[in-house]
């Protein structure tokens, strides 16, 4: 793998064990260097990661140095071994506990898989003639989280999690097997109310699909990290707020890989699709609604719309339902989020009673999610048009505009 720059390890002393491990794992150069250089050395040979010995440093150091890694233009790494207290936004935790050190490589090397292919998004943009971008501002504003568990502690994890991104609880394995197969998940917290061969079985399985080996497992009830090939599994216990702090990092990490993936996409697709939903843009979406129009008036046929309203909800809510639309919906049809942050979906071949059924099967998916503290709920509101033999793209809209709308139960 190509690190795009040396590894940088800081600490108060010698870490002999782990320049062996890294060593041994290829995983160089390696460069050493104490809390007094560490500014001086990130600056000078531009790191691919760096990873900090936390046991007797300052937290200031830690936040100054954590603020000049995430200054950089290229996404680099920064793991904090055995952290002591909450940790800056950047920091990824990494506690040995009673696991052997090596656990760090699988940790290491998917965060080395993030910044190439954040690199690879910044080289396809450079040479991409279609205006399309990656998307700014915090990952965390996209990332969605499944809270798992039926403790006391619950409520509050609820709470602590839902202040800095979305999540969806589960009760069961049952519950969070389906929402896992059903929609984007950028962590797991496993809180309470499991016994240790439920949370043993559950663990195995994820670690077994390989599509989720790299996602972000918090432990919040016991030291079973060690056991399984999950590069982000940790444990970390303590109160709901610092346990939320702690996660985030690793969070915020897995929700920006899913960005560039999203935004690898849509520069596949030649600009096409929006790589914040994962739906057409307001242009493309104009194309092909006319196009399919056309083509369902003279060859006949079905086509029908409909229109998911996301009034009242924040704007992390009305993002998170368009890509769960895009998610779900079926291959056949299409959809573009409009700038009053409403989605329309187009149902080809589809008359206006399965307009209905698909719907709610969308929407039913969509209110799963819980936003914010206190798990409030939000339902998108619906309307649907079928078309007629008179209908243009505008027509059509417009009464779509018009129709009634309802929440989907």
């Amino acid at each position: 793998m190509s690190q795009q720059g040396p590894i940088l390890i800081v600490s108060h002393a010698g870490q002999r064990s782990l320049v062996g491990l890294l060593d041994d794992a290829r995983l160089f150069p390696l460069i050493e260097t104490d809390w007094a250089d560490a500014a001086r050395a990130v600056d000078q040979v531009e790191p691919a990661a760096v990873v900090v010995a936390m046991p007797g440093s300052r937290d200031a150091d830690v936040t100054a140095l954590a603020g000049q890694v995430a200054a950089r233009k290229l996404y680099t790494p920064l793991i904090a071994l055995e952290p002591m207290g909450p940790l800056p936004a950047n920091a990824i935790p990494f506690i040995q506990g009673r696991g052997p050190l090596d656990r760090l490589l699988a940790r290491l090397r998917a965060a080395l898989r993030v910044r190439a292919l954040h690199s690879t998004v910044q080289r396809r943009l450079a040479d991409e003639p279609a205006p399309t971008r990656l998307p700014q501002g915090d990952p965390l504003a996209d990332a969605t989280v499944l809270l798992m568990g039926r403790g006391g502690s619950y409520p509050a994890l609820s709470v602590a999690l839902g202040e800095r991104m979305s999540i969806v609880g589960a009760l069961s394995m049952e519950a969070a097997g389906k929402q896992l197969n059903s929609r984007d998940i950028d962590g797991i917290v496993l809180g309470e109310g499991f016994t240790v061969r439920v949370a043993d079985a559950f663990l195995t399985v994820l670690s077994e699909d390989a599509r989720f080996r790299n996602l972000p497992v918090i432990l919040t009830t016991g030291d079973l990290a060690p056991h399984y090939e999950l590069a982000n599994l940790e444990s970390l216990l303590g109160e709901p707020n610092q346990i939320a702090i702690n996660a985030t990092p690793l969070i915020r990490q897995h929700a920006f890989e899913a960005r560039l993936s999203r935004t690898l996409r849509a520069i596949d697709a030649g600009g096409r699709i929006d790589p914040q939903t994962g739906l057409l843009t307001q242009v493309a979406f104009e194309r092909e609604f006319a196009t399919a129009i056309g083509q369902t008036l003279s060859a006949g046929g079905g086509l029908s719309v409909a229109r998911f309203a996301f009034e009242g909800t924040h704007a992390r809510a009305q993002l998170d339902g368009a890509r769960i639309i895009s998610h779900t919906m079926r291959q056949m049809d299409f959809g573009t989020m409009r700038p009053d942050r409403s989605v329309i979906v187009v149902f080809s071949e589809t008359d206006l009673r399965a307009a209905h059924t698909i719907a709610r099967r969308l929407s039913s998916v969509i209110r799963q999610t819980s936003h914010g503290a206190g798990h409030q709920r939000f339902e998108p509101t619906l309307s649907i048009a079928t078309l007629q033999p008179s209908d243009t793209p505008t027509l059509l809209l417009a009464r779509l505009d018009r129709s009634p709308r309802r929440a989907v139960s």
